[in-house]
Formats: C-alpha cells, structure tokens, sequence
C-alpha cells in the first residue's frame, strides 16, 4: 500500500510563495499518475497539478498557471508543488495523489493566504 505524506503547508499572505512537498513509500517512477488536488470550504475539489514521473509531462489547471509549478525527484520518491503569486483564492487543504490513476491520497496539508 503507497503511503503519501505531504508537507509544507502554512500560512502566508497574498503574493508570497509556499512549496509543498509530497514523499512517497513507494517508487514513483513507474507510477502513472501523481500531482496535487484541493479543497477549499464550500468549493468543489479541483486537480491543481499533475505529473508524468516517467516522462516529466505536466497538467495544470487555469487558475494556477503561471503560477504554481509541479516537479518531482525520482530519487527521492518525492513531488513537489511550488506556489508562488499565492492569492487568497487558493486557500485550500492539499492533497498529494499518486497511483495507476490518482487512486491514494496524502492526509492533506493546509495552504492560507490572507
């Protein structure tokens, strides 16, 4: 069973930048699919980001292009998320997922802007 354990998470104000991190128990090299999903109080789930760690391809969501960068090191079993421009609109829990098709998640870490 792939574990995830995500980190990085705080609380900044508007325009600053956070990076989050997301260690995997597993080799992420052959996994299909990894990237970051959120969840913001009274606001549907949104895929924020993902990652292809074997071929490096990325997927973005509109309201953080530009801004939000997604990379991984296979070494190290981990992806990370750098955020920066940070808007108060991305205040959110963040999930690491990661599986065949996303299928495990993190426990989540909390992103504030104010």
């Amino acid at each position: 069973h792939v574990q995830l354990v995500e980190s990085g998470g705080g609380s900044v104000q508007a325009g600053r930048s956070l990076r989050l991190s997301c260690a995997s128990s597993g080799s992420i090299v052959s996994t299909m699919c990894m990237g970051w999903v959120r969840q913001a109080p009274g606001k549907e789930r949104e895929g924020v980001a993902a990652i292809s760690p074997g071929s490096g391809g990325t997927y973005y969501a509109d309201s953080v292009k530009g801004r939000f960068t997604i990379s991984r090191d296979n070494t190290k079993n981990t992806v990370y998320l750098q955020m920066n421009s940070l808007k108060s609109e991305d205040t959110a829990l963040y999930y690491c997922v990661a599986g065949a098709s996303c299928e495990h998640w993190g426990q989540g870490t909390q992103v504030t802007v104010s």
